[in-house]
C-alpha cells in the first residue's frame, strides 16, 4: 500500500457532539489514528488568534492537523484568506472546499491565487446529487477554472448518492487521476427510496479494496480521512472498526 493511501486520519465532524479540542483530540487518540482535518465545529477560521490555541491543543496531544474544512467560498478574499493563514499556521497543506453556482466564476480563480501564494491545495468536496459540484461534468468545469491549485476531496459515500452510473468512486479516480488532492473514506447503504445510512467503511457499497488499489495505481499523495456521521453521540466503536477495517487492507 502506498504511504498516503494508508496513511489516514479522521474528520473532526464524526465528533461534533464533543465542542471540547481535547476531548476531541483524545478521541482522535483512542480510534487509533494520529491526524485529523478540522471543521468548523471545532475552530472558527475567521479568528487567526483562537486558532492558534487550538493548534496548540492538538500538537501538545500528538495529532497533526492535515486540512480544514469543509468550507464555502464564494470570493471574499478578506475572509478566504484567513482561512489559508489558518491551514498555514497548522502545516496543513490541504483546505476542503465548496463554491457555489452563483460565485464560482470569480470565486475558484481567487482561490487558486491564494493556493499559489500559501502553497496550499484546495479539494472541491464531493458532495452527493444535491449540492453544487457533486457531478462529475461541474467538477471537470471547475477544475479547468483552477490553474491546476483547485482538485477533488472525494468523499467515497457522496460520490456513490449520486448514482452508479455516474457515481463509482474507482470510475472518479481514473477520470480526475491528476486532480484528486484529498479523499474521505466513507461509506452508504442505500434504501429504496435513495435515502442513504452511514455504515462502517468497507462495509456497504463502496468496493474499499478496489478504491485503495486505484488511489495507489494512480500515485495519490494527497490528504486522507476516515469519516463516519452516525452514532453522534458515541462514535469512537464505529470508528475504531473503520480504522480497523482500513488497516486490514495493509496486511
Amino acid at each position: 500500500m502506498s504511504q498516503a493511501s494508508m496513511n489516514f486520519g479522521v474528520q473532526s465532524y464524526c465528533f461534533r457532539h464533543f465542542t471540547d479540542n481535547h476531548e476531541v483530540a483524545a478521541k482522535v487518540k483512542e480510534i487509533g489514528v494520529s491526524s485529523i482535518e478540522i471543521c468548523g465545529i471545532h475552530a472558527d477560521f475567521n479568528d487567526v488568534e483562537a486558532w492558534k490555541d487550538v493548534v496548540k491543543i492538538y500538537e501538545d496531544a500528538g495529532v497533526n492537523i492535515v486540512s480544514i474544512g469543509v468550507q464555502t467560498f464564494t470570493g471574499d478574499a478578506e475572509v478566504e484568506r484567513k482561512w489559508f493563514e489558518c491551514a498555514q499556521i497548522a502545516g496543513a497543506k490541504h483546505i476542503s472546499a465548496h463554491f457555489t453556482v452563483g460565485t464560482f466564476r470569480e470565486a475558484v480563480p481567487a482561490t487558486a491565487a491564494l493556493c499559489k501564494e500559501f502553497g496550499i491545495k484546495v479539494g472541491i468536496h464531493t458532495h452527493g446529487g444535491y449540492m453544487f459540484g457533486g457531478s462529475p461534468d461541474v467538477m471537470t468545469e471547475l477544475i479547468s477554472l483552477g490553474d491546476g491549485e483547485i482538485g477533488i476531496c472525494l468523499d467515497t459515500a457522496w460520490c456513490m448518492q449520486i448514482g452508479p452510473a455516474r457515481g463509482n468512486p474507482v470510475q472518479w479516480l481514473e477520470e480526475f487521476k491528476d486532480s484528486i488532492f484529498g479523499v474521505h473514506y466513507k461509506d452508504f447503504i442505500f434504501e429504496s427510496n435513495a435515502q442513504w445510512q452511514d455504515v462502517v467503511v468497507g462495509t456497504g457499497t463502496l468496493d474499499l479494496p478496489a478504491f485503495v488499489d486505484k488511489l495507489n495505481e494512480i500515485g495519490f499523495d494527497g490528504m486522507a480521512v476516515i469519516e463516519y456521521e452516525a452514532d453522534v453521540e458515541a462514535p469512537v466503536p464505529a470508528l475504531t472498526e473503520c480504522v480497523n477495517k482500513m488497516r486490514e487492507l495493509a496486511q
